[in-house]
């Protein structure tokens, strides 16, 4: 869905659903692609090597990853069952996309800025390309981007592809030898645009600004010195289109809504034939006749920087405007494709913008004075269908696709207090269309976390998935995802990032599960971040190292088996004293203050807390990153970081704050009163991994204590001595010392000391801690234990031995002519 220069403009279809259909009634085709397979690619009917490292051979399903030569693929079954990813593959047959006139880049999260949809009122606006530095470096040829005047016996030559290129001064550069003829250079403009056509259907031009001006040149008399006056400049000429005959021809019109298995048709054309005679041609040539050519509509679709689409009138002429785009742009008119689809939206009437980077904990009356400052009256919703006051977030729904459009584009570039808002079309799914054996799985990539891995691994999950069901953390967190999921029965869910990122989407889940069908979908994880605890416990791994195969991470969350992990609130409470001074100033300052105000604060622990000297490390090492994150970009330079302030903590001769933490609290397990040995730090464990998977409570022994688990309704609280009894831990060289086994803990605080909950520190003041055992539960997914290691191969990776209904054969189908 990332569309590139020069890409094959063949992007797979990911939003299919049609109105009234029956899910037994959807069959799913293949999205066969050429080129660029995997190694060891076998081809699935004759069993023989189908890829090749000197060229693009074979072909390749971008759903099911089914691979083959050219020559038998048409010999399998054209329906697809989505190969070995099919348990957790969100089906296109149940999603729907407003049509709207926004680019899918922008839909799906790709990019904030929609892409504008070229209007078809003055010719130059088709060339929407920018005029900068950059823009004509990327239109000159790759190998050449600073090309020498003149070569040994050759010459460098600038093509332009039509009068938009001219006008805006973007070109490619060929070189070529001096005695070259015009066909000889014909050949080369053509392989340096892309355009892989037939040479005698172009011709070459002197470049000149007035086209009235314009002469073709000769093709068998060499160009340079004799036939393109240069005057002491670059040769510059233009590659234009030979047209046989002007006032007819042909155009290639794709099935798109009609959903069926047939590749474009080629559709007899003059300059008088409309967009509606079009439509009728094209329903006879795939197999719809007895349908109203009124129920659809033509659609123009520009692939240059993205997708933009338009829908053409009904007296529009498709043949003018291909004669016209030819003439401006032979890149823009080989990118210009033709689609039918059906008027009415399968979408709905109904249409979802998720707006974030508001204000947290507003009314609703605030929420909407700012929605309206923005957008102004004429442009209000039809509904707010949730609001996410603890994050900042709306959920706006319209009725009209024009209006949804508009307001879109007005708070797109909306600015509140210093911070741009967030604005994203969400994705419908129909819940009814998903298969009964189908669980599907909402995949949350933060890409901050791990450097470039998070990038790395969305980019893979959209072409193994279907695109809408992977979000960027970047864009508005987990709310969008789950919203989008909130109708479905039953879902996974995996995350990528670090402990701090599960725990982010578990607060998520704890504050709009409840109005979820599905309240506590299991998770998965792929460690991004630097400790990775909770994934070491669940067998995720340490942290990926962007070696492993993104197709086995879903073959493992697929095979994984659900476990539930305890959940645990600890709240703190300032001491009565202290509440009593906030108190009588409130009072003092205003009258009518609520003197009964509750001064606790309360978080969820899902790994573990600490008070004193490790919860001391952890602070330095958050106030550093936060002073400068670009430091700590690796997870290799994180903890070294993390070493270095450790070090730094037991050099220091200073008092240390945590020294004798024993006398300066007092922790009370299940009512009984623990007595602490000298320690300056003591780590309260919900999980059996601490500071990037040191085992802190030791390995198992002949003793009073029961084996310990993250789902046993119990906590293990141990201590530290020191700062070097810290390094030790986390070395592997000694464990923590034992202190207790409870369900229920309240510490007394006698000063100010460090603590940490989930990695996350602060300095608390005196007063009380308790930790509860939490109501919220959370399911998570636990990585079983592989006996045999996978053989990366093809197609086996893709269909388990006993699925025999590929191999079945059947007639060829009628395609037209690329």
């Amino acid at each position: 869905m990332e569309c590139q220069d020069f890409v094959v403009s063949d992007c797979k279809e990911c939003a299919t659903y049609v109105p009234h259909q029956d899910t037994m009634a959807v069959i799913q085709y293949h999205h066969w692609r050429e080129g660029n397979l995997p190694g060891n690619s076998k081809c699935l009917l004759c069993k023989k090597t189908c890829w090749s490292s000197e060229c693009l051979t074979g072909m390749r399903c971008e759903w099911c990853g089914m691979t083959a030569h050219a020559q038998c693929y048409q010999q399998l079954p054209k329906e697809c069952n989505f190969g070995i990813l099919k348990d957790i593959l969100l089906p296109p047959s149940c999603l729907t996309i407003p049509r709207m006139d926004v680019s899918m880049e922008t839909i799906i999260g790709i990019t904030k800025k929609a892409i504008e949809v070229p209007k078809r009122t003055v010719s130059e606006e088709w060339s929407s390309s920018g005029d900068s530095k950059g823009e004509e470096e990327e239109r000159r040829s790759p190998k050449e981007k600073e090309p020498k005047e003149r070569d040994e016996g050759g010459e460098v030559i600038k093509v332009f592809d039509g009068n938009c290129s001219m006008k805006k001064r973007l070109y490619r550069t060929i070189s070529v030898p001096r005695q070259a003829t015009s066909k000889e250079i014909v050949e080369a403009a053509l392989r340096t645009f892309h355009i892989s056509d037939d040479p005698q259907n172009y011709y070459i031009a002197e470049a000149v600004e007035k086209e009235n001006e314009e002469r073709e040149l000769d093709e068998v008399e060499p160009l340079l010195g004799r036939q393109l006056r240069t005057e002491g400049k670059r040769p510059s000429i233009f590659l234009r289109y030979k047209e046989r005959d002007p006032d007819q021809g042909y155009i290639r019109v794709y099935p798109g809504g009609l959903r069926n298995n047939m590749g474009p048709k080629n559709i007899p054309v003059t300059k008088e034939t409309t967009a509606v005679e079009v439509i009728q041609m094209a329903l006879g040539k795939f197999g719809v006749e007895m349908t109203d050519p009124e129920h659809y509509e033509l659609i123009e679709v520009l692939l240059d920087r993205g997708v933009a689409e338009r829908r053409m009138e009904a007296k529009e002429r498709p043949w003018q405007i291909i004669q016209q785009t030819r003439k401006e742009s032979l890149r823009q008119n080989r990118m210009t494709r033709f689609y039918i689809q059906q008027q009415e939206d399968p979408h709905g009437p109904t249409v979802a913008l998720f707006v974030g980077n508001l204000p947290s904990g507003l009314s609703q009356k605030q929420y909407e004075k700012i929605l309206i400052d923005n957008l102004g009256k004429g442009n209000r919703w039809t509904d707010i269908d949730v609001i996410y006051y603890e994050y900042g977030s709306v959920v706006l729904t319209y009725n009209s696709t024009e209006e949804a459009t508009s307001a879109f584009s007005l708070l797109k570039n909306a600015i509140f207090d210093e911070k741009q808002l967030l604005v994203l079309l969400l994705p419908n799914i129909q819940p009814h269309m998903i298969p009964e054996n189908v669980i599907p799985l909402l995949v949350f990539v933060n890409v901050k976390s791990g450097g470039c891995q998070g990038l790395e691994l969305i980019r893979s999950f959209r072409k193994l998935l279907n695109p809408h069901q992977v979000f960027n953390l970047e864009y508005g967190g987990p709310l969008p995802g789950l919203y989008v999921f909130r109708n479905i029965p039953y879902y996974k869910i995996l995350v990528c990032g670090g402990d701090g990122t599960v725990g982010w989407v578990l607060s998520c889940l704890d504050n709009v599960g409840q109005d979820a069908v599905c309240q506590s979908p299991p998770m998965g994880i792929v460690p991004l971040g630097t400790g990775n605890d909770l994934a070491r416990v669940l067998r995720w791994g340490p942290g990926y190292t962007g070696g492993e195969d993104p197709l086995n991470v879903l073959r493992d969350v697929i095979e994984a088996e659900e476990i539930q992990l305890d959940r645990w609130t600890v709240i703190f409470h300032p001491n009565e004293q202290e509440q009593d001074e906030t108190r009588v100033n409130l009072a003092n300052e205003c009258l009518d203050a609520n003197t009964n105000e509750d001064q606790s604060t309360m978080f969820v622990m899902n790994n573990y807390f600490g008070i004193g000297v490790d919860a001391d490390v952890c602070l330095d090492f958050h106030n550093a990153r936060e002073e400068k994150p670009e430091k700590f970009s690796s997870r290799l330079r994180n903890k070294g970081m993390y070493f270095k302030m450790g070090l730094r903590k037991f050099m220091n001769r200073r008092p240390r704050s945590c020294k004798d933490l024993n006398k300066l609290i007092k922790v009370e397990c299940d009512g009984k009163t623990l007595e602490l040995p000298p320690v300056e730090g003591i780590i309260i464990l919900n999980i059996l991994s601490w500071g990037s998977g040191a085992n802190v409570w030791g390995p198992e022994k002949e003793d009073s204590w029961s084996p310990p688990t993250h789902y046993d309704g119990l906590l293990e609280i141990v201590g530290i001595t020191g700062v070097v009894h810290l390094g030790q831990m986390q070395s592997g060289l000694r464990s923590a010392i034992r202190l207790a086994q409870a369900g229920h803990i309240r510490i007394t605080l006698y000063q100010d000391l460090p603590v940490q909950v989930d990695g996350e520190p602060w300095i608390q003041p005196a007063g009380q801690v308790g930790v509860l055992r939490s109501a919220l539960k959370a399911t998570m997914l636990k990585k079983t234990k592989s006996k045999i290691k996978r053989r990366n191969t093809e197609p086996s990776i893709f269909f388990p031995k006993n699925d025999q209904s590929m191999l079945a054969t059947s007639p060829d189908s009628e395609s037209g002519p690329y």
